[in-house]
């Protein structure tokens, strides 16, 4: 993988193909000739720009080269509406990050956009903020299940993640947005896109469900955005967003935006982006700058102390694993062991997960245990270290696990716990990711460990486990078997003693049947019964 210029932007879809291919001009054709694509739209949308006099503008003559900007430019100097640069500050936002200065002066212009940052850069900012500003300077008003707005995103995780910066921003101009995955009862959606919303942030699965039940309609959307769509294209998304945004109008204004630009994605670019201005701050392979990079290399008895010293720190860690047991398994022996810490994974629900990442991001816990689910769009601050206790399985995965730390200019620690078998595979990694890491032999108790983790956080002993719930003699059955032959006997007795002979009705048990015939007591047959007598 070799880092690409971002003034030549033709060759982003295809040049990240193995054995050199998608040289040459033909990703130039594919995007620069729009009147070969299926989509008929006119060079600018409809709606009127939200860009004040004075705002900084592209060049024509290099329709996919920002203007420069200087280094202080804020939000407002960008174009973005007052009401939303004033939500910004209130949260204590003033100063945009680079993939921002680079496509707002575009999105807010009404042009389709593909933008490509590392993660943790601020692609989420970049496009709700024209999101919110095309929509509010629309005629069009909320109409019961027509979005007016769409945003895919590959995981649930990550549309909670969106809509906490979506939201806000709709809110201060009197929109509404909610999210639809899977996972999650769907009565909840059905109401609030019944209800009449602006912005719909979804999985592409549970949409398409809802669109076939008939909750949802796609026809009024006025801005689509594809967040993390290599991601998506890695989960086999692809197809059903293909169906989504046929969907959609093809007049509204679209944005891609993502860490990479590969595995299909530049299809979505040629069918989907009409004549599209292209962004990237960063090289293909992007790691940050602030981010410090190690190899432990440790025995496969030593390891589980290695790990759990790692994660003994006072800083927030975030472990991953390569399966959803290993997490599980993990996150249950650093609690056992002192260190409180909790999973995210597939196979936990979706309160349970909200539940684990709220303990996480409020500091109830320090340690969080995940799988690869987590490598995308969770954003926790102040993450210190990440460690791969089992190495991933390509590189692209490695550096979005490791993107959970050093974001938005902070700086963090990344560790790759390597054994003897895994040393090939985790060079691999490091050439392929474009790293150099610090590589050292460590065992239990290591300087170099407390050199990452700072003094040991105290010990804090584990919450007792339930006490099981006692039992009563003999199963329910039984008891209300017997309760049911006392009543019956007593039935039968009161016939009997009043000389009204058989009681009207079947017999219901075989204490009654007895009791009817008079040859036997109820007590006696049911004892009777029991012991297998006849």
């Amino acid at each position: 993988m070799t880092p690409h210029d971002p003034s030549t932007p033709a060759r982003e879809g295809t040049r990240r193909r193995r054995g050199g291919r998608g040289r040459g001009t033909r990703p130039a054709t594919g995007r620069q000739q729009s009147d070969q694509q299926p989509r008929t739209t006119a060079p600018e949308p409809a709606p009127t720009p939200v860009v004040p006099a004075g705002a900084p503008a592209m060049s024509s003559a290099h329709p996919t080269t920002p203007a420069k900007l200087p280094t202080d430019t804020t939000f407002a100097d960008l174009g973005v509406p007052a009401p939303l640069v004033e939500v910004l500050a209130a949260g204590g936002i003033t100063a945009p990050f680079p993939i921002q200065v680079a496509t707002l002066p575009d999105t807010l212009a009404g042009r389709d956009v593909l933008g490509r940052g590392r993660t943790g850069s601020g692609k989420t900012l970049a496009f709700s903020l024209p999101l919110a500003a095309r929509l509010a300077a629309s005629d069009s008003r909320r109409q019961p299940k027509r979005p007016r707005a769409l945003v895919l995103v590959p995981t649930r995780e990550l549309a909670n993640q969106v809509l906490a910066v979506v939201d806000p921003l709709a809110r201060a101009l009197g929109m509404r947005a909610t999210t639809v995955f899977g996972g999650v009862g769907q009565n909840p959606q059905v109401q609030a896109l019944a209800a009449g919303i602006d912005v719909l942030i979804a999985c592409p699965g549970r949409l398409e469900d809802l669109i076939g039940q008939g909750h949802c309609d796609l026809s009024a959307v006025e801005i689509t955005v594809l967040d993390e769509a290599d991601h998506m294209a890695d989960l086999g998304f692809l197809p059903g967003v293909k169906r989504l945004m046929d969907r959609t109008p093809r007049t509204g204004q679209r944005l891609l935006f993502s860490a990479t630009l590969d595995n299909g994605v530049d299809v979505l670019v040629k069918r989907y982006l009409s004549n599209p201005t292209t962004h990237s701050v960063d090289p293909a392979v992007a790691p940050v700058s602030t981010m410090t990079h190690h190899v432990f290399r440790v025995e496969v008895a030593d390891k589980p102390t290695v790990v759990r010293e790692l994660a003994s720190g006072l800083g927030r860690s975030v472990l991953f694993t390569r399966t959803k047991h290993q997490a599980k398994k993990l996150a249950k022996q650093l609690t056992a062991a002192g260190v409180p810490a909790v999973d995210l994974h597939g196979n936990l629900s979706q309160n349970a997960r909200e539940r684990n990442l709220e303990a996480f991001s409020n500091g109830t816990t320090r340690v969080l245990v995940a799988t690869d689910i987590a490598a995308r769009g969770i954003h926790v601050d102040d993450v210190a270290l990440v460690v791969h206790v089992d190495p991933p399985a390509e590189h692209k995965a490695y550096l979005h696990r490791s993107g959970r730390t050093a974001r938005a200019g902070a700086g963090g620690t990344v560790v790759t716990v390597s054994t003897p078998d895994q040393a090939g595979e985790v060079r691999t990694l490091a050439r392929q990711a474009g790293i150099t890491p610090t590589v050292s032999a460590v065992r239990p108790g290591a300087a170099e460990i407390t050199a990452l983790t700072g003094p040991t956080a105290p010990y804090v002993e584990p919450a007792p486990a339930p006490e099981p719930q006692p039992q009563g003699q003999g199963g329910g059955r039984r008891r209300r078997s017997g309760s049911a032959s006392a009543a019956a006997s007593s039935r039968g007795t009161t016939a009997s003693e009043r000389g009204q002979g058989r009681a009207s009705g079947p017999a219901r048990t075989r204490a009654e049947l007895a009791a009817r015939a008079g040859t036997h007591s109820a007590a006696s047959f049911s004892g009777r019964s029991r012991r297998g007598g006849r």
